[in-house]
This record gives structure tokens, C-alpha cells and sequence, in this order.
């Protein structure tokens, strides 16, 4: 993946997988990404939990940190997903945040050209993600890219007290 380095590199940028001893770096980026989006009182992440979850045993997604020197600037965090029409995997992009110091000099492209470079290598099928419909700076850059809004999808999900209630039904 140097190309996709060299490029974010130019930019003053440097993009790179994380490691067991980024957990600190992420948690920081979850909860400022957490805090845009009006959302810090859900954030419950620790770094004990991101560790486990990320570096242990059965590793439940990948990150990649982008750094503007030493400072963190940004990074994403992804997931394999499937799809059945396609009868292939994909990514799914839980999180896409660049810190405001760092916007507006090409890193969110970068991630997502890191990200799609990453998709192709492995014969993934797609890139997707959400993205909050108050966020209008975000939605014209995704278009920008050549995303695809998907308008007619809702997303559902169980979580919380939700969860357990329905596993416990029989």
C-alpha cells in the first residue's frame, strides 16, 4: 500500500495501520469523532475494550491512523461485511474523522482512496457507510467522490436494554 502512503505523504500526511500501542491515539480520535456528532454520552469505550476488540484474539475491525508529523490528524475504522447480491465482501466504514485543524487538505480523500485501494486488493465488492443526514459538508464531499446516497435504506439496529429483551424471547 505505498502508493496510497506516498500520495498522503505529499500532503504533508502520513497514513499507517495501527498497532496494539495506538489504543490511546484511537480512543481519542472515537471520542472527538463521538463529540461531532453529538453523540459523546454514548460514547463507552475504553481503552481496555478497544484493545480486546481490536488486537485480540478474533480482531473485530481494522484502523488506519493519519499523521500530520507526530500529531494525529485523522483515521478510520472498518469492518468486513458481505453482500449477498454480490456474492462478495466488503468494507463497512464504522468511522471516517479528520480533526477540523487537518480538514480541507485532501485527508478524508486519502483515507477513502486507502480504503478502496485496500477493498480492491482483496476482491471486496464495495466501500459503504453512513453518514448523519445534518452533516451536509460530508454528504457534498461523499458525492463529490462518486458515493451513492442510499435514500431509500433505513438503518435499524438493536441496541441497549433492546437487545437482550429480544434474545431472551423464545
Amino acid at each position: 500500500m505505498s502508493p496510497v502512503t506516498s500520495a498522503a505523504e505529499a500532503a504533508g500526511f502520513t497514513l499507517r495501520m495501527a498497532t496494539p500501542g495506538d489504543v490511546p491515539t484511537i480512543l481519542r480520535c472515537i471520542r472527538a469523532l463521538a463529540e461531532y456528532e453529538r453523540l459523546l454520552d454514548e460514547c463507552i469505550a475504553t481503552e481496555e475494550l478497544l484493545r480486546e476488540s481490536l488486537f485480540g484474539d478474533h480482531p473485530a475491525a481494522e484502523v488506519v491512523l493519519a499523521f500530520d508529523g507526530g500529531e494525529v490528524a485523522g483515521y478510520a475504522l472498518w469492518f468486513r461485511s458481505y453482500s449477498t447480491f454480490l456474492a462478495r465482501p466488503g468494507i463497512y466504514l464504522e468511522d471516517l474523522f479528520v480533526f477540523p485543524e487537518h480538514r480541507r487538505r485532501g485527508l478524508g480523500r486519502r483515507l477513502l482512496v486507502f480504503l478502496s485501494r485496500i477493498a480492491v486488493e482483496r476482491g471486496y465488492g464495495r466501500v459503504e457507510w453512513a453518514v448523519l443526514d445534518w452533516n451536509r459538508d460530508a454528504i457534498t464531499f461523499y458525492r463529490s467522490l462518486g458515493a451513492t446516497l442510499m435514500d431509500e435504506w433505513t438503518v435499524c439496529r438493536l441496541t441497549g436494554d433492546a437487545l437482550p429483551a429480544l434474545a431472551a424471547h423464545a
